[in-house]
Order: C-alpha cells, then structure tokens, then sequence
C-alpha cells in the first residue's frame, strides 16, 4: 500500500523522535509498503532550514543529505502535478498552511492515505493515518 508522509512525520522518522506513533513506525518500516515524500516536504524543509526555524543537526549539504535518506529508507519522491496544484484551488480553507495543503491535494488526487500527526487533516476527504 502506498502512503504520503507529512514532513514533520518525515524528519521524526529520520531524527528517531518519541512523538512519533508505533502505528506509523511499524507502516513506514513494512517492506510491503510504498513510502511517498512529496517534493512539497522537500521544500518545506529547505525554507525553514533557511530561516532558522529547522535545524537537521547533520554535517552534509541538503542535496546529499535528502538524497541520501530517501535512497537509505527507500521513500519515493511525489513531484507536484497541475491536478494537485487545481486541487488545492477547489480546497476549504480549513488549513492554511500552503504546504500542508498540497500534500492534502496530492492525497485527494493519488487517494494515498497520509501519515500525519496534524488533526486538521481530518477536515478534508483523505485517511489520515496517526
């Protein structure tokens, strides 16, 4: 079964937090599983990295650093398309935050249940995995 990660639960995974639920440990970990991480976290990352909000306590250059935990734990990049761009036109406004709500049109679109912590998400038509 495929399912989107939210990037805090992303950098949970990578940075081991307790916060983290058993359920979405034990998904990510199943072999028979596809993890997706869309380029949206990826961006998301970069931004707070950048400002100062988000610090990854890791020596490598971002580039290598993603590339290297994607290739590590076997997560498939999700590009955003003009179906999940017109998606997230059509959205409520029930959450704001612009990168949350492309990864809750790239679920719509995809119909991929999304591993998140973030309650909001429940307000739209996805499964929410926690």
């Amino acid at each position: 079964m495929m399912f989107l990660l939210d990037t805090h639960t992303f950098i949970w995974y990578l940075t081991d937090n307790s916060r983290l639920s058993n359920q979405v440990i034990e998904l990510i970990n199943d072999e028979n599983n596809q993890i997706l991480l869309s380029i949206a976290s990826l961006w998301e990352i970069a931004i707070k990295q950048s400002i100062g909000k988000l610090t990854l306590n890791q020596p490598l250059p971002f580039e290598i650093f993603i590339t290297q935990q994607l290739n590590l734990n076997n997560f498939t990049l999700l590009n955003i398309t003009v179906s999940d761009i017109a998606v997230v036109s059509t959205l409520p406004l029930h959450h704001r935050d612009p990168f949350d709500r492309i990864l809750i049109a790239q679920a719509i679109v995809g119909n991929i249940p999304v591993l998140c912590a973030d309650r909001i998400f429940d307000a739209y038509p996805i499964q929410r995995l926690w």
